[in-house]
């Protein structure tokens, strides 16, 4: 595939320049961050936005903390200057982690959603083990530089269930049950637990982005950063969701769904959320082994009642979900649809051939 360029340079700490930056606080306020870089640090710091602080004699104060720090200093470096310079100052709708990701998107050094051309790539149903090669492939690409960040929504072509990489196969699923449904049992890539999906059931989507959008962020922050656009989308439609760490979507009637996530060490991320549409709850307790300890802090003795459909929320088909979910993305950062092209195809067959296919890669924890 053709090498996809950056769409932003990553600028030299020693670079004689004036920078801007800005960063979203999911569910909260804009930190914005102008600053000038000489030397190989920070100069003429200045921070707005639109969130509270008190008392206002604060803001020259976390300003005059980034002044003379490092160009090249961590997200948790410039965080840790802005907590001390608070002086029991109170941080409404922003705190010192944002602050951080502001001033490291101003120097290039993380990406924002509008620094990249989105694809939504269009495959139609796949069986299991393509599914799981395709995130692989795709992936691989966003790493190597020669696809651009993309979304994919999965159309599912036979029955599934999908084990995280690192659960015991026997532990998690019967397989007698799993033959029974016509289930296909395959491992994912990414870590998580197990879920059952039948075509039209389930509503999953993966997202390819590249290592510098979630920069600086904890596994459990870039969970939260990367969703937000889907609590918006599922909001507009009248469902209250919200998110629940380290991985789950939820609303006050009960469990949506959750999110699994693979780091590259190429440099992209792999993230992606399968949210139930419609449950056979009778289907799923019969082939996933769902244990106690596993529902012990979760304030129920039952699966079943853990998780609430979209469906029964809404009321709304499948695809209108869909579609209402790809149009808030394309409208949030924008979106240009794209078929798959053979030479992924192939690959995808490949891998899932000599890897998802096969006893070795499923069974590889017993």
């Amino acid at each position: 595939m053709t090498p996809v360029g950056p769409t932003r340079r990553r600028r030299s700490v020693d670079e004689e320049v004036a920078v801007h930056g800005e960063y979203k606080v999911p569910g909260g306020k804009l930190v914005v961050i102008d600053l000038e870089v000489g030397g190989g640090h920070l100069k003429d710091v200045r921070l707005s936005g639109d969130f509270f602080l008190e008392p206002d004699e604060a803001l020259e104060r976390i300003a005059a903390a980034l002044e003379g720090m490092p160009a090249d200093a961590s997200v948790a470096s410039y965080a840790d200057a802005v907590e001390r310079s608070l002086e029991g100052a109170s941080m409404i709708g922003f705190d010192p982690r944002s602050v951080g990701f502001a001033v490291t998107r101003a120097l290039g050094r993380s990406t924002s959603w509008h620094d990249h051309a989105f694809e939504l790539v269009d495959v139609g149903p796949l069986h299991p083990a393509e599914q799981m090669a395709l995130d692989e492939v795709i992936a691989a690409q966003v790493a190597r530089g020669t696809r651009p960040p993309s979304l994919r929504v999965w159309e599912w072509a036979s029955n599934a269930v999908i084990i995280g990489s690192f659960q015991s196969l026997s532990n998690e699923v019967d397989p007698e049950a799993a033959a029974r449904h016509d289930a296909t049992v395959v491992r994912r890539m990414s870590g998580g637990g197990a879920m059952f999906v039948e075509p039209g059931n389930t509503i999953t989507y993966s997202l390819y982005v590249p290592a510098s959008l979630v920069e600086g962020m904890s596994f459990a922050e870039s969970y939260a950063f990367l969703d937000a656009w889907v609590l918006r989308a599922l909001r507009g439609l009248g469902v209250d969701a919200s998110y629940v760490p380290l991985n789950d979507i939820a609303t006050p009637h009960g469990k949506i769904g959750g999110a699994a996530q693979k780091r590259l060490a190429g440099g992209a991320v792999l993230h992606h959320v399968t949210m139930s549409y419609d449950m056979d709850a009778a289907k799923m307790l019969d082939i996933l082994r769902i244990g106690r300890e596993k529902l012990s802090d979760k304030g129920t003795t039952s699966a079943a009642k853990r998780v609430d459909p979209i469906k029964s929320q809404t009321g709304l088909p499948r695809d209108e979900v869909v579609r209402a979910m790809v149009d808030h993305f394309a409208d949030s950062y924008g979106l240009t649809r794209v078929a798959l092209d053979e030479e992924t195809r192939e690959a995808m067959e490949a891998l899932a051939r000599s890897k998802y296919e096969s006893e070795e890669w499923t069974a590889r924890v017993p």
